[in-house]
């Protein structure tokens, strides 16, 4: 054999492990471009949120200090809230302060925005935690029911109650629940929160119950269609008939064959809802009288408080693009063809 022929043969056996080597590098770099479009999608949103709270109607310093305040009293206020500026020049500060931490100050409670937030966020991002952790395993649970059990009875009650409750905006059932766990009919739970100001929502646990069912019977049904429609897929593929014909038990060909390949698609779903989850929060709490983020924005709205709705805002974008990114990650992580150094 030549050396040619010799060096042929080495790049041959050596092949398969380059393809298998350039798996992470494409992986990385499909990581990396999500992450530069994150980065701009969110610069995007500050400057439409910038823009948007610069056409809500009426003059910010007249709003706070009232119809009767002097020329000079609101020129006054106008110039410490900096809105006698250039506008390209008050969103650069702005967009400097927010990404160094500082959000900005609160007009209406004369005090920082970031301390204004601080206890309102915890008690936002402990309504969507309480959420995501019961809506997630029951969604995925009645989905792979109601795939594995095509065509019989419980997959046609799990279908058409999440076909209703899909139909159903968040503001209705909340009310229904209330109608039915509150006031009309069995009066179990407390129809808004208890909680006095300063006090943290958790201090009275059946104040949560309400709003995190609200949220999780909204969320609920889209997840429950995606995974039985992704498992369904899966359930015919000819891998999962592969496998029974070497006479695996089913639950083994479900959890180990079909399962697996559905986890990017789900996962994908499952950030959607979570990240509708942070602007859905803002109809919830003002029906409860919730403490969060949501009442925050709304309060701020009618107050005319600028900077609070701008912050408001962008941290909801913020948890929208972030979750959504986090999925998509976790969906390219979990796609076989990336991993082994294919194309997506």
């Amino acid at each position: 054999m030549s050396d040619n022929d010799a060096v042929s043969t080495t790049e041959q056996v050596t092949t398969p492990g380059a393809a298998t080597s350039r798996g992470p590098s494409l992986l990385v770099r499909m990581v990396l471009r999500r992450l530069a479009v994150s980065v701009l999608v969110l610069l995007i949103v500050s400057v439409l949120v910038f823009v948007a709270t610069l056409l809500l109607p009426g003059d910010p310093a007249r709003a706070i200090l009232g119809q009767q305040a002097t020329p000079e009293r609101v020129a006054a206020l106008s110039e410490r809230l900096g809105l006698d500026q250039p506008v390209w020049q008050r969103y650069l500060d702005w967009l400097g302060g927010v990404l160094t931490g500082d959000l900005g100050f609160s007009a209406a409670t004369q005090g920082p925005v970031s301390e204004l937030l601080a206890g309102k966020l915890v008690s936002s991002g402990l309504l969507l935690l309480l959420t995501a952790v019961i809506s997630t395993p029951v969604a995925l649970a009645l989905g792979t029911y109601s795939a594995v059990r095509r065509g019989r009875r419980g997959d046609s009650a799990v279908s058409g109650v999440s076909l209703v409750l899909a139909a159903l905006p968040e503001f209705v059932i909340g009310v229904l629940l209330v109608v039915l766990l509150s006031t009309s009919v069995f009066r179990l739970l407390p129809s808004v929160t208890l909680s006095r100001p300063g006090e943290p929502v958790w201090s009275q646990p059946a104040q949560l119950v309400l709003p995190v069912l609200t949220l999780a019977l909204v969320v609920i049904p889209y997840v429950i269609r995606m995974t039985r429609t992704t498992l369904s897929e899966a359930l015919d593929g000819g891998f999962v008939e592969m496998a029974r014909l070497k006479g695996l038990p089913e639950r083994t060909v479900v959890l180990r064959h079909a399962v697996p390949h559905t986890v990017g698609p789900i996962a994908q779903v499952l950030a959607m809802q979570l990240a509708w989850l942070a602007g859905g929060v803002v109809v919830v709490e003002f029906l409860f009288r919730y403490p969060g983020i949501g009442q925050a924005l709304i309060d701020a709205v009618a107050t005319r408080d600028v900077q609070v709705v701008q912050a408001i805002t962008l941290i909801i974008a913020a948890f929208y693009v972030l979750v959504n990114l986090a999925a998509d990650i976790v969906g390219i992580v979990a796609d076989p063809r990336i991993r082994t150094g294919g194309t997506r």
